[in-house]
């Protein structure tokens, strides 16, 4: 256990490690209704990296959560397996650094099902009504 948290308060993980805490205080603030999933939405299109279609909050959290996942088992497993050395450090430092764009991937392709969710334009108010209802 010290080893992991050694591994997510050091350099350089403690990065992601921070922007995990203000993620989640972020959801913290949504779930109690303070804010709400759109907020930055009109800040920043995420169409260009190929992650449109979702609220940017979204887009956001999750290469956030993977690259925090992949560099902290990363470097954990080379703190238990690796011996310490120049290259193990090398190693630790570029570990953080790699995760980001490994974790875009698989990011933009969960992104894509969850367009559906949330659509561009919320459905008209009398969809469905036919025209002669007062008939």
């Amino acid at each position: 256990m010290r080893t992991l948290l050694s591994v997510v308060t050091g350099p350089p993980t403690i990065l992601l490690t921070t922007a995990l805490v203000v993620l989640l205080c972020f959801w913290l603030l949504v779930a109690a209704g303070l804010t709400s999933v759109g907020t930055f939405d009109a800040d920043a299109s995420l169409r260009a990296w190929g992650m449109g279609g979702v609220p940017v909050a979204v887009a956001v959290t999750m290469p956030t959560a993977m690259a925090w996942f992949l560099s902290a088992g990363g470097v954990l497993l080379l703190a238990v397996c690796a011996p310490p050395c120049a290259v193990t450090g090398l190693l630790r430092m570029l570990l953080p650094v790699a995760a980001l764009p490994v974790a875009w991937r698989p990011t933009c392709l969960f992104v894509r099902p969850l367009h559906r969710l949330f659509p561009d334009e919320p459905g008209l108010p009398g969809r469905g009504r036919t025209r002669d209802h007062a008939a």
